[in-house]
């Protein structure tokens, strides 16, 4: 695993506890890489993302990444995706595209071309960020469509906003899904919900590892 805007390295804690081999890691800011070199004293850290080339990075199954989310905060001045902090996450799409373009150059095929799966946290500011509301969010789910289907467009589904929880398949070439989650739920003493979308760009899994179970077919939620 890679992970861009590392942080104190949060997925790289998660990844280790299930079995997944943080690789290297992407942050700017001297505190938090030397808590992450004392506790992962094996992965690279690669620096500032804007100048990271991902055909050059070390090849791995799954980037994650939480964008920084100042412009799509209901706190902030809502500048969106057009904002130069929460704008970056155009960066992890590029560093994506850059690395699987060059694994297809290398000769790999299907799900033998990494990553095979991209995770994205964020804060739900982003269902409604944008004009009309919610089109941040929508564009966030176009960019990452469009790592494997580049001519495919993701419609909002609902004129009242997004929902909480949804997925989209793109017939067996991709699929995404997202849900939010509140971390008082998850061992934390504090109310902090934050949106966990993942994307399998090689088949229809997304749902079934962030749900634990395939979505109805039914009554799935696609554009």
């Amino acid at each position: 695993m890679g992970s861009l805007f590392d942080g104190i390295g949060g997925f790289p804690l998660a990844a280790e506890r299930c079995g997944i081999k943080p690789l290297w890691a992407s942050e700017i800011e001297p505190f938090p890489i030397e808590v992450t070199k004392h506790h992962f004293p094996d992965m690279i850290h690669v620096g500032d993302i804007t100048l990271l080339n991902g055909a050059e990075l070390p090849p791995v199954d799954i980037i994650c990444g939480g964008s920084p989310c100042q412009d799509l905060s209901v706190a902030g001045a809502r500048a969106g995706l057009a904002g130069a902090r929460s704008g970056l996450f155009m960066e992890q799409i590029r560093i994506v595209k850059e690395m699987r373009q060059a694994e297809i150059e290398r000769g790999h095929t299907g799900v033998n071309i990494r990553p095979r799966y991209m995770v994205w946290e964020n804060v739900p500011g982003a269902f409604s960020s944008g004009e009309p509301k919610g089109e941040d969010f929508r564009i966030v789910l176009d960019e990452i469509v469009h790592v494997v289907c580049p001519s495919s467009h993701v419609n909002q589904w609902f004129s009242y906003g997004w929902q909480q929880v949804g997925w989209h398949y793109e017939d067996n070439k991709c699929s995404l899904a997202w849900r939010c989650l509140d971390a008082q739920y998850w061992g934390v003493a504090q109310r902090r919900k934050r949106i966990f979308l993942v994307a399998d760009f090689a088949g229809p899994t997304a749902p079934l590892l962030l749900f634990d179970a395939l979505p109805n077919q039914e009554v799935k939620n696609e554009s």
